[in-house]
């Protein structure tokens, strides 16, 4: 009996692809806080997910003959923050919220890494026969 992939890890590599994606996008916040007008954006896990509908999400690309890659999260994915306190110049980053936004994701992405290095375990001693 073969072994499918995409049925033994489930959704845990499209979640694992928009947690970095995510990361991206607060460091970008995170960089850009005193640049002026800058408008801290976000992508909403969950809505991106639900549009998913539980099929696998497929990297875009920008050419046929690319490999695989690019980005999950469409332009329309992206939301932006609006400030607690606006600054004058138009900037919209508060890098608390940044921060704290990236360390919980970044927690989140490495505990889908756990998860899916379990799911690999189980793979492996299921391939043993053990």
């Amino acid at each position: 009996m073969a072994i499918s992939f995409d049925k033994a890890l489930g959704d845990l590599p499209g979640h694992l692809s928009l947690y970095g994606e995510r990361s991206s996008l607060l460091a970008a916040n995170i960089a850009n806080a005193d640049t002026p007008g800058f408008k801290a954006s976000d992508i909403d896990f969950r809505s991106v997910l639900a549009k998913a509908g539980g099929e696998k999400m497929v990297m875009k690309t920008t050419h046929a003959n690319h490999l695989g890659g690019g980005s999950a999260v469409s332009g329309a994915d992206l939301m932006y923050r609006i400030p607690t306190q606006p600054s004058v110049d138009g900037n919209t980053v508060d890098t608390q919220v940044e921060q704290a936004e990236f360390a919980e994701n970044a927690v989140r992405y490495q505990s889908t890494l756990t998860f899916l290095s379990g799911k690999f375990k189980g793979l492996k001693l299921a391939i043993k026969g053990e």
